[in-house]
């Protein structure tokens, strides 16, 4: 705890601007079911490299479970069982990639790459049927992207678009739930987890919090020009990132 405390007392500027970040990248997850790490991470990365992967997926962890339980009983658990043992395997290869990278600069390198990924996703506009075959298919992909750079909605939201938001939110926020804590696990046994992440992400957790309650109110703004937005935002974040790993 001291060692997170000192961290964020030695730059208050940068966890003031940590949290507002958290706090919008929660009202955006709990009013959609996704998008809290598109939202959070690549500009946690910019701002602090401490912040990632670690604290944020502790913190999407904590984002999509109390999505889940808000909507447990509209949960599909046949197909957030298929996508979540999906986000299993990624977890193993994005572990076994991490193993590999022996500096800052390879990691800024490799979580900028994969956020322009998430971002191309987004706008790509592939529609792929909503089967087990393809929720396994993205949910490995996800996996992947969700270890390195915590950001793992966006192969996940290709296979859900065609189904009604009041479905596939709850769903998600399950697979997102599942899906972190193989993440997690697969972050510490490369030896990239810390208890210092756990005390960074609890001291950004009120904003999670504070977001929740907001949502309800704020949710209802969010619209297409958001999420233009939003990809704007993540898109240059993750070419600054490239940029600062090829320096």
């Amino acid at each position: 705890m001291t060692e997170a405390l000192a961290h964020f007392a030695a730059a208050p500027w940068v966890a003031a601007l940590a949290l507002a970040v958290v706090f919008a990248g929660a009202v955006v997850q709990f009013s959609l079911g996704m998008g809290f790490g598109l939202t959070v991470a690549p500009i946690l990365a910019l701002l602090d490299p401490a912040l990632v992967p670690v604290p944020a997926l502790l913190m999407s962890f904590v984002v999509a479970a109390g999505g889940a339980l808000r909507e447990v009983r509209a949960i599909r658990w046949a197909d957030a069982a298929m996508a979540a043992g999906g986000r299993g395997i990624g977890a193993l290869v994005a572990a076994a990639l991490l193993g590999s990278i022996a500096s800052g600069d390879g990691f800024s390198l490799v979580f900028g790459a994969l956020v322009l990924g998430a971002v191309g996703l987004s706008v790509a506009g592939l529609r792929p049927a909503y089967r087990p075959r393809n929720l396994l298919a993205m949910g490995t992909v996800s996996g992947i992207m969700a270890t390195i750079t915590s950001v793992g909605a966006p192969p996940l939201a290709m296979v859900f678009q065609s189904e009604p938001i009041s479905r596939a939110r709850p769903t998600l926020a399950a697979i997102f739930t599942c899906g972190t804590v193989f993440s997690l696990t697969g972050l510490w046994a490369s030896g990239w987890a810390t208890l210092t992440d756990l005390w960074l992400a609890l001291l950004l957790s009120p904003a999670a919090l504070a977001g929740f309650f907001a949502s309800r109110t704020l949710g209802r703004r969010i619209d297409a020009r958001y999420r233009l937005a939003l990809l704007g935002i993540s898109a240059a974040a993750g070419a600054a990132l490239v940029v600062k790993g090829l320096a």
